[in-house]
């Protein structure tokens, strides 16, 4: 990919045919949207939990923790259990499973419980998102390319509207936005039933240690060494800010729809372009160089530049999701959903760091210094991308046409 205007480069999108769906896409693409929304949701309230649980920021952090630690973890079960039961049955099972920790965690009486709540939550959530990925892909019409924004499409969308939910409902108590996404996660359960046929299930089954042995590939260990440092920095974002702009849940939700809205908008209509102009790597790169220098400004600004650093720091999250997406799914020869599973294994253990650490480091120094070590966790991402570059293009490269035949069939698991 040393020519950026390159036509074979192995991450050229398009959106020829992302409005152009079976029921079944939409269906799993809209439950995506609620799955998504279950992220951002705490954000505006989280304030409102801390006073309402008699909860440190710290304490209440620990919402983000304990969800991604179990989704990280899950991600080596999730294979194991769709390639055995089936995509349809693997939806319905982490639907189900969200749908009662979603509402149990309306229900806590300590930040204890509602932790353990959201443990729960992580687990549905994992079998759900990681199995919907793969049923877009093999069942969307236009290819990969279009299967991938139509699920980033459903990510933004998700992160936009689910701070925005949770405001709307969290302005009257900070339980209200749990019952509101039990019960529109059970209106996605009804849709994938209603919808939805089940998929053939793979030729062979997935173990348990196929996507860590996936990670033996250089470059899918490269995406998701990349990853892991980028999420630390998007989730301190996501998981610290709320605290240090210490704003309404109405003021805080329009903050992080804003920030969702760029996210949708860039990860679907932005990024693509972008990489079609410069080639995804140099894309990657310098996105993470300038998140970098968004969320050190965002910490160093006052109150009005920490609003606008936010919402402009979706931006650049939209474009780094799509890209590291299409690379995890293509870099290496191993079948898409056990790559995927072994890139989101790596990635979310740092999402499930941030949120812990970025209190405590802010009470040994100050609030500032969390987002300074944001700002060098995005630059080791980047330096990741720069070092492992041709590595990545070649091997990239080199295993399109395994994905381009499975592009042509059904492909399933994860």
């Amino acid at each position: 990919m040393d020519d950026p205007t390159d036509p074979r480069d192995p991450f050229d999108t398009g959106a020829g045919s992302i409005l152009r769906q079976p029921k079944s896409v939409w269906a799993t693409a809209g439950a995506s949207v609620v799955a998504f929304m279950g992220i951002g949701l705490v954000d505006p309230i989280l304030p409102s939990i801390a006073k309402g649980l008699d909860a440190t920021a710290g304490q209440v952090s620990l919402l983000f923790t304990s969800y991604f630690l179990i989704t990280a973890l899950a991600m080596l079960v999730t294979g194991f259990v769709s390639s055995r039961i089936g995509g349809r049955k693997t939806l319905l099972l982490g639907l189900a499973l969200v749908v009662v920790f979603a509402g149990l965690s309306g229900t806590s009486g300590s930040v204890g419980e509602l932790v353990g709540f959201r443990a729960g939550w992580g687990l549905g959530n994992a079998l759900f998102v990681s199995t919907a990925l793969a049923v877009i892909v093999g069942a969307a019409a236009g290819g990969s390319a279009a299967a991938i924004l139509l699920y980033e499409s459903a990510l933004g969308l998700g992160m936009a509207c689910g701070p925005l939910l949770g405001a709307l409902l969290g302005d009257a108590s900070w339980r209200y936005p749990f019952f509101g996404t039990a019960a529109l996660m059970a209106v996605g359960f009804l849709c994938i039933a209603a919808f939805l046929r089940e998929q053939p299930k793979p030729a062979r089954r997935t173990s348990l240690l196929d996507p860590v042995r996936a990670l033996g590939h250089g470059g899918l260990a490269s995406v998701a060494a990349s990853a892991f440092f980028y999420n630390y920095t998007f989730f301190t974002v996501l998981a610290f800010t709320p605290f240090v702009l210490d704003m309404s849940p109405y003021r805080s939700g329009a903050v992080f729809f804003a920030w969702g809205l760029l996210l949708a908008v860039f990860s679907v209509l932005v990024a693509p372009r972008l990489q079609r102009r410069f080639g995804s790597l140099k894309v990657l790169g310098g996105s993470l160089v300038l998140l970098a220098a968004d969320v050190l400004v965002l910490g160093y600004g006052d109150h009005t530049t920490a609003v606008v650093c936010t919402v402009l720091s979706g931006a650049l999250i939209g474009v780094n999701n799509t890209v590291y997406t299409e690379l995890a799914l293509g870099v290496s020869d191993a079948p898409r959903p056990v790559a995927s599973a072994g890139y989101n294994f790596v990635r979310w253990f740092a999402a499930a760091a941030a949120p812990y650490f970025a209190p405590k480091i802010e009470e040994w120094t100050d609030v500032r210094i969390p987002f300074v070590v944001a700002a060098v966790t995005a630059l080791l991402g980047a330096l990741v991308v720069v070092v492992r570059r041709r590595a990545l293009t070649h091997e990239a490269e080199e295993s399109q046409p395994r994905h381009a035949t499975e592009d042509g069939v059904t492909v399933f698991a994860n």
